[in-house]
């Protein structure tokens, strides 16, 4: 397994991670590779979009509700005709393309930091 180059404290501060809420799921069918749209609820952060390859291991139905951990503080990417705002944090399977979410073990308010 390759580590990545290490980092400093203040480039890992840099990264703002937070816990939000899906609220809707859609398919993504201009997407390369098997994808959902994702409407992710972060508080006071307002609602934000992603795009996640994650097809292989939820449901539409089953994601709404679900909390998940987001990187929100990227510059929008533009997939196709869809611009995703942030970026859901998951573990990648031994098939790259089974991504299981990471998410908190308890309920947390939306747009609470990670640290």
């Amino acid at each position: 397994m390759i580590i990545k180059p290490e980092i400093t404290w203040t480039d890992f501060e840099k990264i703002d991670m937070r816990c939000g809420t899906i609220i809707a799921v859609n398919d993504f069918e201009k997407a390369r590779n098997p994808s959902y749209q994702l409407d992710i609820d972060f508080g006071d952060l307002g609602i934000k979009k992603s795009s996640a390859q994650i097809t292989s291991l939820y449901s539409k139905e089953e994601l709404i509700g679900k909390q998940v951990m987001a990187v929100v503080n990227f510059p929008k990417k533009q997939i196709a005709n869809f611009f995703s705002e942030c970026l859901v944090m998951g573990v990648y399977g031994e098939e790259k393309k089974d991504v299981t979410l990471l998410t908190p073990t308890l309920p947390v308010k939306n747009g609470m930091p990670i640290g």
